[in-house]
């Protein structure tokens, strides 16, 4: 991070060596620094200094991220630059950033918190009857986002994307994130020694912090995800067919036609697959919406929350619950059909 001297920003560079050294994604840190760039460059416009800024000046930045061009005023309905989701990650950041610097004395921060009481939910943490009466901080600046649902593929789509895939190895990442619900992350950072096919068909989802590929599993903590004999026939193909001979590497995704042969693949080897797919079959699919996909077929297929929370490597039930639980007018449908059979033999009996 610059300035306009072309000289590092020395309380950017601090915050973002202390989130390396909590072992962020490198992606994760890329973005926190994007947003501290727009934000220097909202105090540059402002003429703020950047340890004197208070809550008033900060929530002009909202209004600054949402305007399409700073600095003019327009009499007609404009559409906002950035996304509620976008502008609330960069507060986040911000916020972060002060509390950061507070602790280490250089400034007071910004009084951008308030405590209140936890709100209910429906599934209570563990130790919740201890923590159930205390406070809880909230940001204050933070704006409502709107729930959308960013869809889900049917089996038809999903049999095209792969029956569309020239290589063994491309069908086996399309069936893997279709079957497992893994992260892009965590499917790059994938070794031989994490899929277990002896008397078992499983895969071991382990966090690493070393991978070449920059790749990083987002959970912090070991899983095991099960999967069918058919997607283990299909590793044992690519193994055979495609994977590079004498190549000193252990990982599973290897470039194995462009690029460095026998390099791990990266998030751009794995978008561009995606982008190609795309104009084959006009399906817009993604890594994530095969996890939406997945999560969902479990869900209505009757799982229980927390297994389904456990397979997708979620922390917190909650999460699982607010990401993926996505009822549709069929779903409805369906249920109340279920409840007036039920109904009906009652009614008979």
């Amino acid at each position: 991070m610059l300035d306009d001297d072309y000289l590092p920003i020395e309380p950017i560079q601090k915050y973002l060596r202390y989130l390396d050294s909590l072992e962020k994604s490198p992606n994760t840190v890329r973005v926190y620094a994007n947003n501290l760039k727009l934000f220097w460059e909202f105090l540059r416009d402002k003429q703020i200094d950047w340890k004197e800024i208070n809550l008033e000046q900060l929530s002009d930045f909202i209004h600054w991220l949402r305007s399409p061009e700073p600095g003019v005023v327009s009499i007609q309905p404009q559409v906002s630059k950035r996304s509620e989701k976008t502008i609330n990650h960069a507060l986040t950041t911000v916020c972060g950033f002060y509390e950061f610097h507070e602790r280490l004395g250089a400034t007071e921060g910004v009084n951008a918190y308030r405590y209140q009481m936890q709100p209910g939910r429906k599934y209570k943490p563990f130790l919740h009857h201890i923590s159930k009466g205390k406070e809880v901080k909230t940001r204050l600046l933070k704006i409502k986002e709107p729930k959308t649902f960013p869809g889900c593929l049917t089996s038809e789509q999903v049999k095209e994307l792969v029956n569309a895939c020239k290589r063994i190895r491309d069908k086996f990442i399309i069936c893997l994130l279709y079957e497992t619900g893994m992260r892009i992350g965590e499917l790059l950072g994938l070794r031989h020694e994490d899929i277990r096919s002896q008397g078992v068909n499983e895969i071991h989802v382990i966090p690493r912090t070393d991978n070449i590929n920059i790749s990083r599993a987002k959970a912090g903590f070991e899983r095991v995800i099960h999967v069918s004999k058919d997607l283990m026939k299909l590793y044992s193909n690519y193994l055979i067919e495609e994977y590079p001979d004498d190549i000193d590497c252990d990982y599973v995704f290897v470039n194995c036609w462009d690029g460095e042969i026998g390099q791990p693949m990266d998030y751009g080897a794995v978008n561009g697959l995606f982008k190609r797919l795309a104009k084959k079959t006009g399906i817009q699919a993604t890594p994530h919406l095969l996890r939406h996909t997945h999560a969902t077929e479990l869900i209505r297929s009757g799982w229980d929350m927390a297994y389904v929370q456990k397979r997708l490597g979620h922390a917190n039930i909650q999460t699982t619950i607010n990401t993926y639980v996505h009822l549709t007018d069929d779903d409805l449908q369906k249920e109340y059909q279920k409840y007036l059979t039920k109904r009906d033999g009652f009614n008979e009996s």
